[in-house]
């Protein structure tokens, strides 16, 4: 057997498959391609349209993932490798982003997240007290003096051309397959652009800390959230070298992590707070998931007043919850509390040079 590039691959590194293909026709695809065309507004555009589906399937059909590369250059294991320039775009600006957040005079810089979907803007007609707890954080926030920026997922819900791309699960497959920052995407030959996660990425690296506000969604985060977490995987030992790798060889990628794999940290060190509130049940969990989760990938707890799970509106309607959030003034001296308690922790780790009880020891099992 041999892998992408030519080289043998022995039976413990040979990929598994044996899923059912998922290639399509050229009938199909262009019925695919012209649905988002539907809106009689394009119809008298009907013979262009046909040009650029078939342009579209020249591009699908020979697999053109990457239309435009260069070499990688120095520093790389492979210099002479085509990298994509979406990849060494979103790399850049990654750097410039860790550049910010290691600049010892730099004002303190929170991330703050809002993970609903809901958006006055799309169909529901309505912000999100998500949206609201975000603003009460960012409002304690700047007048402590902090930097701060905000992400709010429900663009991707109301906004276009806003998207997440799932995970592919590369890391699965290997360690150093899953590529810092993800290379997945974007897929031009599929159609999968406009992912979000290229900025998404530098957000994460500029900040000294993140906060995330959530609601529950049955039981679990949302799916803008979950969307975005998954594809922090690569954050948490993901390979910052896609030519290590061939690109995307899987057998490559199997023999270089049976040979060791260092597990780099990329978000390591920066604090986290946490705020999930729901209307009936979950909010414990979701709260608790969401800092085991960011406490895995090397971040640091701000403290016990920075991770809080509430309810607002118990079991009450949905169309009064609003009024529920107005009169719960002690959870929003809370949501404030955790941002402060985040902000401080911050703070504190900037002005000293104490290492963190731990952090130097050598985990005995990497992930």
């Amino acid at each position: 057997m041999s892998s992408e590039n030519g080289e043998a691959a022995d039976d413990e590194t040979e990929p598994r498959t044996g899923t059912p293909e998922t290639r399509l026709n050229e009938t199909e695809f262009r019925r695919r391609f012209l649905e988002r065309f539907r809106d009689p507004a394009f119809h008298v555009l009907g013979p262009q349209l046909d040009d650029i589906a078939h342009a579209a399937w020249d591009a699908y059909s020979h697999h053109r993932k990457s239309p435009h590369t260069r070499p990688a250059g120095k520093g790389y294991a492979d210099p002479a490798y085509q990298l994509a320039l979406d990849w060494i775009h979103t790399r850049d600006a990654i750097e410039a982003a860790r550049r910010r957040h290691d600049n010892p005079s730099g004002r303190t810089r929170l991330l703050l997240i809002v993970a609903s979907p809901r958006n006055e803007h799309s169909c529901p007609g309505e912000m999100s007290k998500s949206y609201r707890l975000m603003e009460i954080a960012r409002d304690a926030l700047a007048a402590r003096g902090a930097e701060i920026e905000t992400l709010d997922l429900s663009r991707l819900t109301s906004e276009y051309g806003r998207t997440i791309h799932p995970c592919k699960a590369c890391f699965s497959t290997a360690a150093p397959l899953c590529h810092w920052p993800c290379s997945c995407y974007p897929n031009y030959s599929l159609g999968q652009t406009n992912d979000w996660m290229n900025a998404i990425y530098p957000m994460w690296v500029a900040a000294h800390g993140v906060m995330i506000v959530t609601p529950v969604h049955w039981y679990q985060a949302t799916s803008p959230l979950k969307l975005m977490m998954d594809r922090l995987v690569c954050a948490d030992g993901g390979n910052p070298d896609p030519t290590a790798t061939n690109g995307k060889d899987a057998a490559k990628a199997k023999r270089i992590e049976l040979g060791g794999w260092h597990y780099p940290h990329h978000l390591a060190g920066r604090h986290f707070a946490v705020v999930v509130h729901g209307d009936a049940e979950g909010t414990e969990s979701v709260r608790r998931a969401l800092a085991d989760w960011m406490a895995s990938i090397g971040m640091r707890p701000a403290g016990r007043l920075a991770e809080l799970d509430r309810y607002v509106g118990y079991w009450k309607p949905y169309a009064t919850s609003h009024r529920h959030l107005d009169a719960d003034t002690a959870l929003q001296d809370e949501v404030r509390n955790a941002a402060l308690t985040l902000f401080e922790a911050i703070e504190a780790a900037r002005r000293t040079d104490r290492p963190v009880p731990g952090e130097d020891l050598e985990e005995p099992r990497r992930k």
